[in-house]
């Protein structure tokens, strides 16, 4: 082949995967030994039933066709044209025979690739074994090439210049020499062993070195020095108990997440990873701090001091720095969401508490109730990556007829200020109003109970549309008890009333297909977003609305995120496991995808143009979208919705 033919052959397979992972020398080589075919209209490459030669294709120009042959029938099963691969059965075995016919469907130009040249570039290289695996796959299991040279999901644009290996999946070296004392020591002696060990804190243990406590320099100055205790008293007297521990093969993401959630700074580590084992390590924040440089904790701190809205909107928008480097670097979306869940929520916590002392201020004192502040939407499934729209919601306990004016008065204005404040923070007023300052989402415990009866046994399009909103509530301030026993009679509710979650299912099924028959994207045809792809209505909404009614239906309580809904389905359900775990692994992948489109466009994410999506990108969505077929086949067969058609 001529010098020339070669280079052009290598200028196009360089710009499409896998060939963009390979490197020069090695795709110059491989261009080559291709062969270009010049095929018309109607042409079979190879039927189904044939051994394979030892080649397979890549489409230059025009389109290919894949059947299969059931019968007397052809089933078109996919449609591939400029840069798609097809043919591969001999890169996988040559005993094995083709499961497709490819037939040319438009006058086309491929090539045609040896696999002697191509099967050792796949063995070593595992960029290119990786594509295979995901693209190829019946699922969408392995979707990140972290090792490969061109990140699937990688803009072209450089969020932050720094480029760190983000660890978050490492476990921590734990400091394994741990100053302990008894709990009958004194504190004037816990505070010498502490002084001649240099050491900033000190463990309390029992006979069976059980960790029981633990005191740290805070705690001496705090309630020793301030004057509260003498130096005589005994440790048990000043120490924190119980201790948080953890076990030794816990990922810094799960210590560093524990310690934002229990506000703590040590975390003890013991051999089966409860307090009531033996400890042999201690995990301390400067050792998490150390390994990944910038750490979330910090900003929940800064956070929870915050006097002013300015000091709550600048934090979120450093988080917001923090979470472009953790797209950057292709850091799991089960852990970026838990710290940006984490953050979201010290913003409204913060928010809350400013608001409460602002009406203190002015003479409005909270009323001696219990209540909760609830998250509701993406915030309530723990999935808020961007300063998308507030939803929330405020419960309050029973009170007399004569008290309820004057509390639900106090919330309705406590709401008002804290839906404020998250305005100014970048979260924008929810457009249909489902917000706590509103008075229709600002009830006590019964009258929330009665509103989820209604809709539950009375179930009208707008009742189901409530319900997808309400019932990923998460409590995130106040007495959670009370979120709990709305739980409980929620799920009693459908016990007495299983039709209703036909219709939870029913509309599941309504949000439009994200591909057509020809597996092109489905665009809006009119409107603001004429052809852009919605990939919130058409993929995400699908993926969350059935995982809430298969989890609803299997009862399983306390889980909101919709990814970990598949993970525990795919637990309870071994003969769907495989299914489950491709459809968590899709509402990653498009979690992630909004997320980089919304940080680079400065929007939400949810509309974009397909063709300005790279190979890789395209193909990486469309095979997410392929469960969500099997997934609305169970949910109309499960829950009989032929009969709504």
């Amino acid at each position: 082949m001529s010098n020339t033919i070669t280079h052009r052959i290598y200028d196009f397979l360089k710009e499409h995967p896998p060939f963009s992972f390979v490197s020069k020398d090695d795709l110059l080589e491989i261009s080559s030994q291709i062969s270009v075919l010049y095929l018309e209209s109607g042409k079979i490459l190879f039927s189904q039933g044939e051994k394979p030669p030892g080649y397979f294709y890549v489409v230059r120009e025009g389109a290919v066709q894949l059947y299969n042959e059931f019968k007397s029938e052809k089933i078109l099963i996919d449609i591939c044209d400029e840069g798609d691969i097809f043919g591969i059965r001999p890169l996988i075995s040559t005993d094995q025979l083709y499961t497709l016919t490819a037939v040319v469907s438009e006058e086309a130009l491929v090539y045609q690739i040896p696999t002697s040249a191509f099967g050792v570039i796949m063995q070593n290289n595992k960029g290119v074994e990786n594509y295979f695996s995901s693209s190829f796959a019946a699922g969408v299991r392995n979707p990140y090439a972290k090792y490969s040279k061109q990140r699937i999901f990688d803009s072209g644009e450089e969020y932050l210049k720094e480029d760190t290996d983000l660890t978050e999946v490492q476990t921590v070296k734990y400091n394994q020499n741990i100053i302990t004392c008894f709990v009958d020591t004194s504190i004037q002696n816990a505070a010498k062993i502490m002084r001649d060990n240099r050491v900033g804190s000190i463990v309390v243990v029992n006979g069976n070195q059980n960790p029981i406590g633990i005191i740290t320099d805070r705690d001496l100055r705090n309630k020793v020095v301030a004057g509260d205790l003498c130096i005589d008293c005994e440790i048990k007297d000043i120490m924190s108990s119980p201790v948080i521990t953890a076990h030794a093969d816990s990922t810094a993401a799960d210590l560093q997440i524990l310690m934002i959630k229990k506000n703590i700074h040590h975390i003890c580590i013991t051999e089966n990873g409860t307090p009531n084992s033996k400890m042999v390590g201690m995990v301390s924040e400067h050792d998490i701090l150390v390994l990944y440089g910038n750490n979330p904790s910090v900003f929940i701190r800064e956070i929870k001091r915050a006097k002013e809205v300015t000091q709550l909107e600048k934090i979120r928008y450093r988080a917001e720095q923090l979470l472009k480097k953790y797209l950057k670097q292709e850091v799991s979306i089960s852990y970026i969401s838990r710290i940006m869940t984490e953050i979201n929520n010290a913003i409204n916590i913060r928010a809350i508490e400013l608001t409460i002392t602002k009406l203190a201020n002015k003479g409005k004192t909270t009323p001696n109730i219990k209540w909760c502040w609830l998250a509701l939407g993406s915030q309530g499934r723990e999935e808020q990556l961007l300063r998308s729209d507030q939803d929330n919601a405020i419960v309050f306990e029973d009170v007399s007829e004569k008290e309820y004016k004057n509390v639900k008065s106090y919330f309705l204005d406590l709401a008002k200020g804290v839906t404020e404040i998250l305005n100014k923070c970048g979260f924008s007023y929810c457009p249909a109003d489902m917000m706590a300052s509103n008075e229709r989402w600002c009830l006590s415990l019964k009258q929330w109970n009665e509103q989820f009866n209604t809709w539950i046994y009375t179930p009208s399009s707008k009742a189901v549309m409530y319900s997808t909103i309400f019932f990923d509530f998460n409590p995130i301030f106040g007495d959670f008890e009370l979120a709990e026993k709305m739980a409980d009679n929620i799920y009693k509710s459908i016990n007495n009333q299983e039709s209703f979650l036909s219709f939870l299912a029913k509309n599941a099924l309504e949000s439009p297909p994200p591909l057509s028959f020809f597996r092109e994207f489905m665009v809006e045809h009119n409107g603001e977003h004429k052809n852009e792809f919605d990939i919130k209505a058409r993929a995400m909404m699908p993926l969350v609305d059935g995982a809430r009614v298969l989890t609803l239906a299997a009862r399983i309580k306390g889980i909101n995120s919709t990814i970990k809904r598949y993970d525990k389905l795919a637990e309870y359900e071994t003969e769907n496991k495989e299914l489950f775990e491709q459809l968590a692994d899709a509402y990653e992948i498009v979690m992630r995808f909004r997320a980089m489109q919304g940080l680079k466009h400065n929007n939400s994410g949810r509309y974009f143009r397909p063709e300005e999506l790279n190979k890789m990108q395209r193909l990486m969505l469309r095979n997410c979208f392929r469960p969500i077929k099997e997934l609305q086949t169970i949910l109309t067969v499960r829950f009989n919705l032929k009969m709504f058609r």
